[in-house]
């Protein structure tokens, strides 16, 4: 028995459950869950996430594609079919602050992120050790800003990998190297986003006298720190906070904000929609 998952997007219009559903049932499939949302019924945009199984041979596959290609055509729908059986390949991006890549290796070591990692790539070269520990590749590329090697990057990442993560990767991806990955990117920004863009954010945050910090993890696009937000997390505090304890208690924001970004991501439950995305 195989379990698969279909994200789909498109003008909301009448019959699409229907018509989905009776195409998965015409395969010998079983619905295991069905989500949807509505932007408006009236004119909006339609998302829907379908997790089913399905028993038989390979040519029940190419079926279940045939009938759910064909629907999708019907309404003009964006629809991606996933075997959830099969894990994505995550490469890891990382600098020289450790805290989100433990907690992502560590998630990793337990089996609660489904997924492998062909490599671990680091301008630090301490990272060797964990990334040994772990049985994963590490490939140190003493990137700076002055001289990002994103061509050494993309040699490595293009074909190994189905998305990348930057787990505090302090260098800025260009939009040229953005767009020759053409895969999805996600980003831990150590500020509650679209506030505190860039550099500094605990700073930024500090000198404004907020009440609440956060971290936000994203999707990278050719604008600084301004993707499709993925997840947040998100802390009280007082006039009595200075820039240490900040910093301290944004570690932890960030790690939870990236580790439910992954697990949302892997589970296949983030459909992106222009600026924005539906999480299910």
């Amino acid at each position: 028995m195989n379990t698969y998952i279909l994200l789909l997007q498109c003008k909301d219009q009448k019959g699409i459950v229907a018509k989905v559903s009776g195409s998965i049932f015409e395969a010998g499939g079983n619905i295991v869950s069905l989500d949807q949302y509505s932007s408006n019924p009236q004119g909006g945009h339609f998302f829907m996430r379908v997790e089913f199984t399905l028993k038989g041979k390979a040519y029940d596959k190419n079926k279940l594609k045939e009938g759910l290609d064909a629907v999708a055509g019907y309404f003009k729908a964006k629809a991606v079919l996933y075997d959830r059986d099969e894990p994505l390949r995550m490469g890891v991006l990382v600098s020289g602050p450790d805290h989100c890549l433990a907690e992502l290796l560590y998630l990793y070591k337990r089996g609660e992120l489904a997924v492998k990692i062909p490599f671990i790539i680091s301008n630090f070269a301490g990272h060797r050790k964990p990334a040994k520990q772990h049985n994963i590749p590490f490939y140190f590329i003493p990137a700076n800003k002055n001289n990002r090697r994103e061509k050494e990057i993309l040699r490595l990442v293009k074909e190994k990998t189905d998305f990348l993560v930057l787990t505090r990767y302090m260098l800025v991806l260009s939009s040229g190297f953005i767009k020759s990955y053409a895969k999805d990117i996600i980003n831990i920004h150590h500020g509650f986003l679209p506030s505190f863009k860039g550099k500094n954010p605990y700073q930024q945050a500090l000198e404004k006298g907020v009440k609440i910090i956060g971290a936000t993890s994203h999707f990278v696009n050719d604008r600084l720190d301004a993707g499709p937000i993925i997840t947040q997390e998100v802390e009280q505090i007082s006039h009595k906070d200075d820039l240490k304890s900040l910093m301290l208690k944004g570690r932890n924001l960030e790690k939870r904000a990236l580790s439910d970004a992954l697990r949302a991501y892997i589970e296949h439950r983030v459909i992106r929609f222009k600026d924005k995305t539906v999480i299910f």
